[in-house]
């Protein structure tokens, strides 16, 4: 067997941290990336920040509900929750209204044992009081809190609300009690048979019901409103598109001159210091591009998008990822990394910028329109249709064939629906009085 000593020349992309941190950077949104720069300047004594004063003339003040993600806050915008917790103000209240210690116990149990919806929840292996004891700690807390709080579940919380209702209404306690399920399924027509009342009493029962709350105690989950601020913000001046990044609050990155005369001397204070500056030197180069990048995609969105920007999300072509990528002559990668967490502002509403990426559908004609306007004509068209006669999926793709020249299969229109949280035929229907 011969040993053979050979060279062999390869090459390897190494994923260096700069690298990975250049990455990361790209897809922060504005207001991660001022966090990430504040932080940047706790770690590196190079780093010194100079706040800007702006003039947010241009900056719209959008309430987004709060998201697992947290990514939403704007440090300005950020209102503090100082109120108390709803539980212990419930509970505030029941030692007000109660003097009694043992009552004020039963009460302040089942107070810390509802959810979020004010629905009574509890671990049989923990119940603390015997069922007559709930039961009448359910009646008194009726009394402090609203109607339906401490149900066991929607039938209980219904019927809660209903026994307190003058005069009481013996039809509906029947409908909740032994066909509830009916009116869930919108089987009016089986509802009235059942109940041996007419379809114009099925219509008052059911518009009855609708009065009643389904979550007494919504109000009990703590939350803080977030908002967003937009990263891009386009307008329309004198018939032409325009944008800028929204990023004039971020405060400039300087060079802290106390370090400057380490620089030159050959010790570990000057290895550390020039490591430093290393790290100063690529951070305001990897914002540079980051900025430079996001300049180049919005660019491209701006003329394949015009028409969006001017009439909305109807008029909303479509365009991938990958065009865009191939016109700026960067990897796909790339662009899906710059568009992430990133909201445009336009002249009807600020969205996510991802939103103006949307795949294709075939028209009849050889033409194709985006999903987004199908998923918007979808909508409209359910809202419009006639409630007593609801159109089933099918009928919806073959009037999205035959009326709007658009293809799209019964299994698509499903999908959509359920993407919009709209229901199924079935349950859209309204009683034909």
């Amino acid at each position: 067997m011969e040993l053979v000593l050979q060279q062999k020349q390869q090459l390897n992309l190494l994923m260096t941290t700069e690298l990975r941190q250049a990455i990361e950077l790209l897809q922060y949104s504005t207001y991660e990336l001022e966090q990430y720069i504040r932080q940047q300047e706790l770690e590196n004594p190079l780093i010194e920040l100079q706040e800007k004063v702006t003039d947010n003339t241009y900056e719209e003040r959008t309430q987004y509900r709060s998201t697992s993600s947290g990514h939403s806050d704007m440090p300005l915008e950020a209102i503090a929750n100082n109120r108390l917790n709803m539980r212990d103000e419930l509970f505030e209240q029941v030692k007000f209204i109660y003097a009694d210690g043992q009552v004020q116990k039963l009460l302040g149990y089942l107070i810390y044992n509802l959810d979020d919806n004010g629905y009574l929840t509890l671990d049989e292996n923990e119940v603390l009081f015997n069922e007559q004891e709930i039961e009448r700690g359910i009646h008194l807390l009726q009394e402090v809190g609203p109607l339906g709080i401490g149900a066991r579940d929607l039938r209980e919380c219904l019927l809660l609300q209903i026994i307190h209702t003058s005069p009481r209404n013996e039809l509906a306690e029947s409908l909740v009690t032994s066909h509830l399920h009916l009116m869930a399924e919108r089987k009016w027509e089986d509802l009235a048979l059942q109940m041996d009342i007419s379809m114009a009493q099925v219509k008052e029962l059911h518009d009855f019901i609708q009065t009643l709350n389904p979550r007494p105690c919504v109000f009990i989950s703590d939350f803080s409103t977030k908002y967003v601020t937009p990263d891009i913000i386009v307008e329309l001046k004198n018939d032409e598109l325009v944008f800028q990044l929204n990023d004039g609050y971020l405060p400039t990155i300087q060079l802290n001159n106390d370090y400057a005369s380490f620089f030159h001397t050959k010790d570990e204070v000057s290895k550390y210091v020039n490591t430093h500056y290393n790290n100063y030197q690529w951070l305001l180069s990897s914002i540079e591009q980051r900025r430079n990048t996001i300049i180049k995609i919005v660019k491209v969105l701006l003329t394949r998008q015009e028409s969006f920007f001017k009439n909305g999300f109807l008029s909303l072509k479509p365009l991938t990822m990958k065009e865009v990528a191939d016109e700026i002559e960067m990897h796909e990668s790339t662009v899906s990394r710059a568009t992430k967490n990133k909201v445009i502002q336009t002249s009807f509403g600020s969205f996510d910028l991802r939103l103006l990426f949307t795949s294709k559908i075939d028209g009849v004609e050889g033409d194709s329109v985006s999903q987004t306007k199908v998923k918007t004509l979808l909508q409209t068209f359910i809202a419009e249709e006639n409630k007593s006669k609801p159109y089933s999926d099918q009928k919806i793709a073959d009037y999205f064939k035959n009326e709007k020249g658009i293809s799209i299969s019964r299994r698509t229109i499903t999908k959509y629906r359920k993407e919009l949280n709209i229901l199924p035929s079935s349950q859209r229907k309204e009683i034909q009085v």
